[in-house]
């Protein structure tokens, strides 16, 4: 598996992801994970090289730009906080990303351009969201314990994506409030979509480092079903059965 850093560039800004891939397997299709609000660091790489090794040309994008990530001592949402509110620049992120992975792939001719899908983790989450909200051509969004509404809802006929939302019930970053909102969203913007809540699950439940209730705590069997879903759904897409 090889893994290596990739500098690419967002409205003039510099950023630097991470791809992850198997020389002696061609023509994977390609899969944008974007991480938790740490960014790309080393456990947030093995997250990718599990995709990776699960059959897809992997790109971890950096959300924040070349040295404006997280030392990860920092309070979260206070971090994240002018990200979130800079809805328009974020979205440039994510779509500079998913077009850098496409560069990127077409450039070492590695994986199959045709075949693009997006997942996320938390602050992720939301970024691939965005990605699909602001219709790019990408197969399938797969959004894991990420948040869910938005301050600037899709168009009627704007998201090409198919999507689907993984999501603990008992989340408190994203509650059911979000959750109704996001349902709204999609069925007014005509999109394909479908959400899966995990009863009594909190945020960030695949993280097994993460044991924070009633905020946030590790749940294995969301986890695992989270895994098998998310390849299935992206699977189905590919092949045009959503």
């Amino acid at each position: 598996m090889k893994s290596e850093a990739v500098k690419y560039s967002v409205g003039g800004a510099s950023h630097q992801g991470q791809l992850i891939y198997d020389e002696s397997k061609p023509g994977l299709p390609l899969l944008l994970v974007a991480p938790n609000w740490r960014g790309v660091t080393a456990d947030n790489i093995a997250v990718g090289q599990k995709h990776a090794s699960d059959g897809y040309v992997v790109f971890m994008p950096d959300m924040f730009g070349e040295g404006k990530g997280p030392k990860g001592t920092e309070n979260p949402m206070e971090f994240l906080a002018p990200f979130i509110e800079d809805v328009a620049g974020t979205r440039r992120a994510i779509v500079g990303a998913f077009d850098a992975m496409t560069a990127e792939a077409a450039k070492r001719g590695i994986g199959d351009g045709k075949r693009r899908a997006a997942c996320g983790y938390c602050y992720g989450g939301a970024n691939v969201l965005d990605l699909a909200r602001e219709g790019a051509d990408v197969a399938a969004v797969v959004s894991i314990h990420g948040v869910l509404a938005t301050p600037k809802p899709a168009t009627k006929g704007g998201i090409k994506a198919r999507v689907l939302a993984l999501h603990g019930a008992a989340d408190p970053v994203s509650p059911k409030a979000h959750r109704d909102m996001f349902e709204a969203e999609m069925d007014a913007a005509g999109a394909r979509w479908m959400l899966l809540n995990f009863g009594g699950v909190l945020h960030a439940y695949t993280d097994p480092h993460v044991n924070f209730p009633p905020m946030a705590k590790y749940d294995e069997p969301a986890s695992r079903y989270t895994s098998a879903m998310l390849h299935a759904f992206i699977t189905d897409a590919f092949a045009g059965k959503l």
